[in-house]
């Protein structure tokens, strides 16, 4: 695989993982200008999807459970930043969106995202919940509305990616850590304090 000259390996390599795994349905599902994509999650994978949908020219709209991230949201090319947790949220985007990407790995009440697709819109899960999810077959039929899956591209769609990023000067947003903060780095994932990629200084790693 090559890595574009715009594009260094110290950045490129955060990459890999978020990156092909957001840009893959993004592509898939033809998010570009005209289209409304949603992206539940402000996480690793959301703010990659954010830029990554930005960039095609797709108006971009951010369903986070709270607005804590709504200005690095929209710094990283958000439209629009609603909060899930606020009922009318789901009231006044009903119908909204061609895409919906979500990048969450827990358990959503799918009825109530399905409910804002637009005719022909798709929901696609890039997450993996814990438990099984359920939803009304009717959420489907009203609007020809598709829920998919998706995980990750191939080597050529990684490239493509990766010339992409370079093109539009994208990057993860990463956090540098010593190996002697991988403990506290931890504890602050599992408080869902990450802002997005922690990355080890591999000059901090000591040898025996």
């Amino acid at each position: 695989m090559r890595i574009p000259e715009a594009l260094p390996f110290d950045a490129a390599a955060p990459l890999l993982c978020a990156g092909i795994t957001v840009y893959s349905p993004l592509r898939h599902w033809q998010a570009g200008p005209g289209t409304k994509v949603a992206v539940v999650g402000m996480g690793r994978l959301g703010h990659m999807a954010v830029k990554i949908a930005h960039a095609l020219g797709a108006e971009v709209t951010v369903l986070s459970q709270t607005l804590s991230k709504e200005s690095d949201g929209l710094r990283l090319g958000a439209d629009h930043y609603y909060a899930t947790g606020d009922t009318a949220t789901f009231k006044t985007l009903r119908r909204s969106f061609d895409l919906i990407i979500n990048t969450v790995s827990a358990n959503l009440p799918l009825d109530a995202y399905l409910g804002l697709l637009r005719l022909d819109g798709t929901m696609v899960n890039l997450g993996a919940p814990p438990e099984s999810s359920s939803f009304s077959v009717f959420s489907l039929l009203g609007g020809r509305r598709s829920l998919a899956g998706s995980s990750v591209g191939g080597i050529r769609e990684t490239q493509e990616m990766l010339d992409f990023c370079a093109e539009h000067g994208i990057a993860s947003e990463i956090e540098l850590i010593g190996a002697d903060e991988v403990d506290e780095a931890y504890e602050r994932v599992l408080r869902s304090d990450v802002r997005y990629r922690f990355v080890i200084d591999i000059a901090t790693l000591t040898q025996e």
